[in-house]
């Protein structure tokens, strides 16, 4: 790593595990290894959002042009949002590509990924399906938010009812994630969801 990132990246990763956010326990980052090139970020999931309660992983990789790159930044924790992908974990943020400014830091990166957990922007979706769903259903956009929550980010406890479907699918001997993502897919259509799976 370039001694510029190096010394820049030692000093923000302080900033971070200093900050008034980390005692909330809204945000979090840690070494992976002994390196500062790879970190293991971790995001509280926003109040009064259906996140909320839950807690969000991220792997953060350095570049060696950094701080003139920003990080590159992906979700580990699966969530159910229209900028963050539900398979891979990529994230359309504008400050993670075109817009990112040398003066930004980690803690910068981490609070906006927070931003955009509490205010989507489905106008501009990683997740088509995702956005979809938000811009036509808020409903069930935000009982899917939670059930992944739920499932994936150890959040509170979601709706029964879709516990329920998701174990018929697993009877049916249907992996729990491709159970979860079709229901949350179809709107928590059982029939249409079982249709889609055996097709």
């Amino acid at each position: 790593m370039a001694n510029i990132a190096a010394q820049r990246i030692k000093r923000e990763f302080k900033e971070v595990v200093k900050s008034e956010e980390v005692a909330k326990c809204a945000i979090c980052v840690e070494l992976v290894g002994d390196s500062y090139q790879e970190l293991r970020g971790q995001i509280g999931g926003p109040p009064d959002t259906p996140y909320e309660g839950g807690v969000f992983n991220l792997e953060i990789k350095i570049p060696e042009t950094y701080p003139f790159n920003p990080p590159k930044v992906r979700f580990v924790t699966k969530i159910w949002h229209p900028n963050i992908s539900s398979v891979t974990g990529a994230i359309c943020l504008d400050i993670l590509k075109d817009q990112w400014a040398a003066a930004m830091t980690l803690r910068t990166v981490l609070l906006s990924l927070q931003a955009l957990m509490a205010s989507a922007e489905p106008d501009d979706p990683q997740d088509a399906v995702v956005a979809k769903q938000f811009k036509e259903n808020q409903e069930v956009f935000r009982l899917t938010a939670r059930y992944w929550t739920s499932a994936y980010a150890k959040g509170p406890k979601a709706d029964s009812q879709c516990a329920r479907k998701v174990q018929r699918l697993k009877d049916m001997g249907i992996d729990a994630d491709r159970a979860c993502v079709a229901l949350s897919t179809y709107d928590w259509d059982l029939e249409r969801a079982t249709e889609q799976l055996f097709s």
